[in-house]
């Protein structure tokens, strides 16, 4: 149960001395990952320099589950969405793709951001309707299994 993100090969400059990737690496994927989700809901990086409005990452969840090695590919699933007037909380999960084996999760849970006074704002309508009728088409796909961060939204 899962919604495709995106689809990533390992390079070598983000492999270590252990011939598999550096756990900075995987957080790197996600937030790539992640950006295209944001950009859907107009809060990603066009939304941040036109309207000053952007979300901030406040606290997150990692598992390391199985390494990957320079060249495997990697599919990133969103496996949880949802919101509130002003925060996110999502879970991302990485796979190994040719053997479709759980490489690692990140849940996460982010604030919405006025950028000129630097404080939490509340989502404006129109990205209210993007986010929920996102969650409404894919909510068949999302887990609420194994969630450390739930119950932190105010609904």
């Amino acid at each position: 149960m899962s919604v495709h993100v995106t689809t990533k090969r390992i390079k070598k400059d983000w492999t270590d001395y252990n011939e598999h990737m550096n756990m900075a690496y995987y957080v790197l994927i996600f937030d790539i990952a992640w950006e295209v989700i944001l950009e859907k809901f107009k809060m990603g990086e066009h939304s941040a320099k036109t309207t000053k409005k952007s979300t901030m990452v406040v606290e997150t969840h990692t598992t390391y589950n199985n390494e990957v090695k320079q060249g495997d590919e990697v599919d990133i699933v969103l496996t949880f969405f949802d919101h509130d007037k002003k925060r996110l909380h999502f879970k991302l999960e990485m796979y190994e793709k040719e053997k479709q084996t759980l490489s690692a999760t990140i849940e996460m849970l982010s604030l919405y951001i006025d950028l000129n006074q630097r404080k939490v704002a509340e989502f404006e309508d129109e990205k209210i309707k993007i986010m929920d009728e996102f969650i409404n088409k894919n909510k068949s796909e999302f887990s609420l299994d194994n969630l450390v961060f739930s119950g932190k939204l105010k609904k």
